[in-house]
């Protein structure tokens, strides 16, 4: 019976010898991959993926014209500012000084909107062109508004725009319209939305 158990008991050593063993032969081996990881720089993959899914620039600041535009003939003010620099230089289509600064910009936009019940702009045309983080963008326009008085005026011109890149949105820094002839025409249909001053 003592035979049984010692042998019983040389082979519990053996296996916990060769269960040390290998013990200490993969501990280096963890250690080393665990070394080789800290060496090589981890990338996140949703930060690939943005990457690989980011709009080319030219269509990022034709997309954010467009959403301009709809936030400034909605009259959302606040989404409007989104896509316009604090420090904007307005240059409007009619004989005017320029409009410095988004509060003085924010200011005639109101006043405008207080004098129209309906307007329109089709944007057409548009040509972009981008260098570094600064771009300029220029369009065709064809702005209708309804008047209080009732009458329908419209107006065909050419806008520039100049922006800048911060961060990740590409934001108006000048916006200068200039109007190449206008109509004044009477109309009893209100128009469909409200857009202020363009031209």
């Amino acid at each position: 019976m003592r035979h049984a158990s010692t042998k019983r008991a040389e082979r519990f050593q053996i296996w916990m010898v060769a269960a040390l063993a290998l013990m200490i032969f993969a501990m280096p081996a963890g250690a080393q991959k665990k070394d080789k990881k800290k060496d090589v720089p981890t990338t996140d993959a949703g930060e690939d993926l943005r990457a690989a899914m980011q709009t080319p620039d030219p269509q990022a600041i034709d997309r954010a014209i467009g959403e301009a535009l709809g936030y400034w003939q909605l009259g959302d003010a606040e989404s409007l500012h989104k896509y316009y620099s604090d420090n904007v230089v307005i240059v409007s289509g009619v004989w005017e000084q320029p409009i410095i600064g988004w509060n003085d910009f924010l200011k005639a936009y109101q006043e405008q909107r207080a004098q129209v019940s309906g307007a329109r702009l089709d944007r057409t045309n548009t040509l972009i062109k981008v260098t570094g983080n600064s771009a300029w963008a220029t369009y065709q326009f064809i702005y209708a508004v309804q008047q209080k008085d009732g009458r329908t005026a419209q107006f065909r011109g050419h806008t520039t725009l100049v922006l800048i890149k911060q961060a990740d949105r590409w934001l108006i820094t000048l916006d200068h319209s200039s109007v190449v002839d206008s109509s004044l025409t009477e109309s009893n249909h209100p128009m469909n939305s409200v857009q202020p001053r363009k031209p």
